[in-house]
């Protein structure tokens, strides 16, 4: 649908089929787009990048004081927006014009230097990245839709973003929450049915309505946030439903996490497995002094590991005692596409990871 909308406008187009930030930055340096289509991985990648180059230039702590400044500058013009506030202060629209010359034309240039706007989606992007990318002059749009609805089923409006939404339904299109909060679509842009599979045609489509699986919930604005998948809803041994996203999304925030999938169904507790950002710890390793370290040696790493327990442990914040995730397991490779345990959107495959980790899973719950 992009495509097309690309055609019909005479766009210029670029595609990148990789999604990391070791294909995709060289590629949006000599392309230098003016709109960027991605999924929320690709934003943290470059953040993180911009992160770890300042640590390397021994610019820490201007770098975290203008992250600081971005996101507070952006939640001010959302307020604003919203008729709830003056917007930027005198004294925030200084300090933001000082970072915009000494760090977010520096973001920008890695994405080319003339972006101004673009668009993630197949995932929840978290509020304070979206804020911000926009307080460094990146404005993200979320957007939430499925092949089954041709694409975009909500968006939010320029003018009137709500960061960590994936914004208000588009024209033609009705959102409906089922009373488990299951979110339904309705409108011209819903399928038929899939091919040659009444079956799976009549367990998605109610009198035309799209049962998506995804979890949601609506403001008094209409606008949609992502609270997770319905089959991904775990239930422990001992009755609590949990949902994994909210506990994946923040153990990620850390730097040195890529990945972190939530286990727990039928069992006593909620357990993790996380992999590495191999960039992000080789750098970890050199700010520290510390001697580079094989897969096997970096996973029984205790300094490691503590780092990586503060993660779970700001996860844990999110959520009851019962929700906790209590125990992880650090695994020595990342989950990928070629070995089946990621989606091309780079969403985690559970079955499959929890069939090729079952002896790592088995671990967490025999102490």
């Amino acid at each position: 649908m992009v495509q097309v909308a690309g055609i019909r406008g005479k766009v210029k187009f670029g595609h990148q089929p990789q999604l990391n930030a070791a294909a995709l930055l060289p590629d949006l340096a000599a392309f230098k787009p003016t709109f960027f289509l991605a999924v929320p991985y690709i934003f943290e990648k470059v953040f993180n990048a911009a992160r770890r180059k300042a640590e390397k230039e021994g610019r820490s702590g201007p770098f975290e004081k203008a992250v600081d400044i971005a996101i507070k500058y952006a939640d001010a013009v959302e307020a604003r927006a919203w008729g709830v506030g003056p917007g930027p202060s005198a004294g925030l629209r200084m300090q933001h014009q000082l970072f915009d010359k000494l760090v977010y034309t520096k973001i920008r240039a890695a994405m080319g230097g003339r972006i101004k706007h673009a668009m993630s989606g197949g995932s929840a992007m978290d509020r304070r990245l979206g804020l911000f990318f926009a307080g460094a002059g990146v404005h993200i749009y979320e957007g939430y839709g499925l092949t089954e609805s041709t694409a975009a089923a909500t968006a939010n409006p320029p003018g009137r973003t709500r960061f960590g939404t994936v914004g208000q339904p588009i024209p033609g299109m009705t959102v409906h929450l089922a009373d488990d909060g299951e979110i339904w679509l309705h409108g011209q842009n819903v399928f038929q049915g899939y091919l040659n599979n009444p079956k799976a045609t009549d367990e998605t489509l109610h009198d035309g309505w799209l049962a998506t699986g995804d979890l949601g919930s609506l403001d008094e604005d209409g606008y949609l946030t992502i609270t997770g998948r319905k089959k991904e809803i775990l239930v422990t041994s001992g009755g609590k439903s949990v949902s994994p996203g909210v506990l994946e999304e923040r153990v990620r925030d850390h730097p040195l996490v890529n990945q972190c999938i939530v286990v727990g169904n039928d069992r006593p507790y909620i357990a993790a497995l996380v992999t590495l950002d191999q960039e992000a710890v080789e750098h970890w390793l050199a700010m520290r002094g510390k001697p580079q370290m094989s897969p096997a040696e970096l996973v029984r790493d205790a300094d490691l590991e503590t780092e990586v327990r503060r993660a779970v442990v700001a996860a844990n914040t999110l959520v009851s005692q019962a929700e906790s995730i209590r125990t992880f397991r650090i695994l020595a490779q990342p989950f990928t596409e070629e070995h089946g345990l990621l989606t091309p959107s780079l969403k985690l495959k559970r079955k499959a990871i929890e069939k090729a980790y079952e002896n790592e899973v088995e671990a967490l719950y025999r102490a």
